[in-house]
């Protein structure tokens, strides 16, 4: 086991660290550009919200896809094409954004296309990981860790850049996209070398029989670690999409300066996130004990953010501890997957999961476009409801004792 954890070197780490990341800019940059989006194509906030909308909702149903492939075929083989795609789509919307009168179609089938890569690449890094480490989970969820922190780092990065980028042309986040997918291609291609597989590839009919079996024995969990995902991204992305508009309005704060401002919570979601990757070791008992902690943080704080949205530090400090308790949780997440599920299904499995973030990124942006200017506190309080509800689903339906059994069994 240790001479497989030794093949896995520091360049191939950062490679697959730099998946994330780049999808994550990929998405998250465009935020704080979105008000000047509307100003320059002449479009609303719900629309500028579908931006987002529509690279999230193309992975939603592509990752599952995705994930069976990888499986199938091969992780690598699945990853590079896939960011051979989202490089194309910065192109396209880039250059519809820079050479058209009425842009806004291209910019979306532009993003339709980025979302297809998003779904082949972002989302078989966790079981590539695992593949890599083999059966040791220690080693597993460090690097899992190491996975999810880029994954928020990107997300501190992008209104950072979003911003600077735009500061000089509101279009070049969109051509630099394209440019960092061909940084992450080159550095796949040459410093991740896939464990080669010993067994033959699983036939569909056997795939899908296992794959049914599998969501009937661990089905309870995993729903409950798909709900998890659903809920902590739709309440990320919609406060995100709510801090850039807010900024503005409410505080006249703009341009690259918003970027910085924006990069507070996300900042420490990130220290979160890589400091809970280090802690939890594959210990089901931890995962779970995090979980918990982590609800009932993000449940709290989540109430309090409309009733703050005109205090700038207030709402700060709120949205942070959202974000703090954000961080923490998706490593667990990460890991509870990566770990109790077998090799052969883990693209497959942690494919779903993915997807489900997804649907939280998507529906996040146009809920909060549509119910923040007469329903804002009301929404924050049915989200820290629903984190409440989902607190009582993780007590019911995550049993460390019955996921090891089931474990060891298999």
């Amino acid at each position: 086991m240790e001479k497989s954890v030794d093949k896995v070197s520091v360049w191939c780490i950062v490679s697959l660290a730099s998946i994330p990341l780049i999808m994550t800019l990929g998405n998250s940059m465009l935020i704080p550009v979105l008000p000047i989006l509307e100003e320059k194509v002449g479009i609303s906030s719900f629309q500028s919200s579908m931006i987002i909308t529509s690279y999230s909702v193309a992975a939603i149903f592509l990752i599952p896809v995705a994930g069976y492939l990888s499986d199938r075929f091969g992780r690598k083989k699945v990853i590079l094409p896939s960011l051979i795609f989202a490089l194309i789509g910065g192109l396209i919307a880039g250059f519809a954004s820079w050479k058209m009168d009425e842009p806004y179609m291209m910019i979306i089938v532009g993003r339709i296309l980025q979302g297809i890569g998003a779904a082949g690449a972002m989302p078989i890094v966790l079981p590539l990981v695992g593949d890599l480490y083999k059966d040791d989970d220690e080693k597993t969820s460090s690097c899992l860790g190491i996975i999810e922190t880029s994954n928020t780092f990107g997300k501190v990065l992008a209104p950072i850049l979003g911003s600077v980028f735009a500061a000089f042309l509101w279009f070049l986040p969109f051509f630099s996209i394209s440019a960092l997918s061909l940084i992450s291609i080159a550095l796949i291609f040459f410093f991740v070398k896939a464990p080669k597989e010993e067994d033959e590839p699983v036939k569909f009919k056997e795939f899908l029989s296992n794959t049914k079996k599998v969501f009937k024995v661990e089905g309870k969990w995993l729903y409950t670690v798909f709900l998890n995902g659903v809920l902590v991204m739709l309440i990320l992305f919609s406060m995100l999409f709510f801090l850039s508009e807010n900024l503005e309005s409410a505080h006249d704060i703009k341009g690259i300066k918003k970027g910085f401002v924006l990069a507070i919570p996300l900042l420490l979601l990130c220290i979160a996130s890589f400091i809970s990757g280090r802690k939890i070791k594959g210990n089901l008992k931890t995962i779970k004990k995090y979980m918990v902690i982590c609800l009932i943080g993000m449940s709290i704080s989540v109430i309090f953010v409309g009733f703050t949205s005109k205090k700038l530090i207030l709402l700060l400090v709120v949205t942070s501890i959202v974000g703090i308790a954000i961080g923490a949780l998706l490593p667990a997440l990460d890991a509870i997957i990566t770990e109790n599920i077998e090799k052969e299904l883990r693209g497959t499995i942690s494919s779903f999961y993915s997807s489900a973030r997804f649907i939280g990124v998507a529906a996040g942006p146009p809920i909060m476009s549509l119910v923040m200017k007469n329903f804002l506190n009301t929404s924050y309080i049915i989200a820290g409801v629903l984190g409440a509800i989902l607190l009582f689903i993780v007590f019911k339906c995550i049993k460390v004792d019955e996921i090891e059994k089931t474990d060891k069994t298999a």
